[in-house]
């Protein structure tokens, strides 16, 4: 199994000391699955003051950082492929620069990124980053969210946990990265909720069903009986069930995105004309009625 080898470039690199000294990301290191190295583009400099940011051209408020250290740190490494083959068919690698105006990154464009041998997170920084970096040396631009960050370290830790948990091997147990929130498919497991393990079932694209683990009873709250009865039918159905009534609540956008399959639909009619109960008479619909 090829490494994968993550470089990030920044004008910050002690930022990065927490996100990579915990949890997966520590383990996937030890485990040298994954490699991850610092950059600090005030290295790239050649002034005393070792100056990273300079005034935009045109007038306007803030700081641009400069496109010299971002250039020379990139071509400092000898194995990154130019950007034409970066870009073409079959590439893997990529210098991703983290920007407000990007992409948004998903769990599809995660899974993607994770199936490469080399990814490179250019940490914006200021008002901006010269555009230069935009046109010519970054493959593609990835913004984590609809929101303006002070820089591009706390993207860039994002996107390092995001990929490293789906490399193979980096959790214990990689099946639970294939039944999430936003997965919609991996190999062996169907998008239908009928297809999947006895006890579970992928999210197919939906938000993930609701966890609970012991004591079954919390201060007079207790675990929905259905967990706890064996029946591994009926579990998959109320996983199901409360999956896409999480979804329609949370994130209904995601209901017009994935394939419902008409076990699903059915299931959807029932959380709807529960709500309207719940309109009606004030109670909270219960999610385990249904228990096919």
């Amino acid at each position: 199994m090829t490494k994968c080898h993550i470089d990030i470039l920044t004008i910050f690199p002690d930022f990065f000391r927490g996100p990579l000294d915990y949890g997966i990301v520590r383990r996937a290191r030890e485990n040298g699955l994954v490699e991850i190295n610092i950059h600090d583009l005030r290295a790239f400099t050649k002034d005393k003051h070792r100056t990273v940011d300079d005034r935009p051209f045109g007038g306007g408020e803030g700081m641009v950082l400069k496109p010299e250290p971002i250039f020379e740190c990139l071509e400092s490494f000898s194995d990154l492929r130019p950007r034409e083959a970066r870009l073409g068919p079959g590439a893997k690698q990529s210098v991703i620069l983290l920007s407000a105006q990007g992409r948004r990154l998903d769990q599809t464009m995660a899974s993607e990124l994770s199936a490469l041998d080399r990814i490179v997170l250019i940490c914006g920084r200021y008002e901006g980053v010269d555009e230069r970096i935009s046109e010519h040396l970054a493959d593609r631009e990835v913004s984590i969210g609809d929101y303006v960050l002070s820089g591009g370290e706390l993207g860039a830790a994002v996107i390092m946990d995001t990929v490293t948990r789906l490399i193979p091997g980096a959790v214990g147990n990689q099946n639970s990265t294939r039944q999430e929130s936003f997965t919609e498919s991996f190999p062996g497991l169907s998008a239908s909720w009928g297809d999947g393990p006895s006890a579970t079932c992928g999210s197919g694209g939906l938000l993930d069903y609701p966890h609970y683990t012991r004591p079954a009873d919390f201060r007079g709250m207790a675990v929905p009986e259905v967990l706890v009865n064996g029946n591994h039918d009926q579990i998959r159905s109320w996983r199901r069930k409360t999956a896409l009534a999480k979804t329609l609540r949370n994130r209904p956008d995601l209901l017009e995105r994935v394939a419902l399959t008409e076990e699903d639909k059915e299931l959807l009619a029932q959380i709807k004309l529960a709500q309207g109960t719940q309109g009606e008479t004030g109670q909270a619909p219960s999610l385990e009625k249904n228990r096919n």
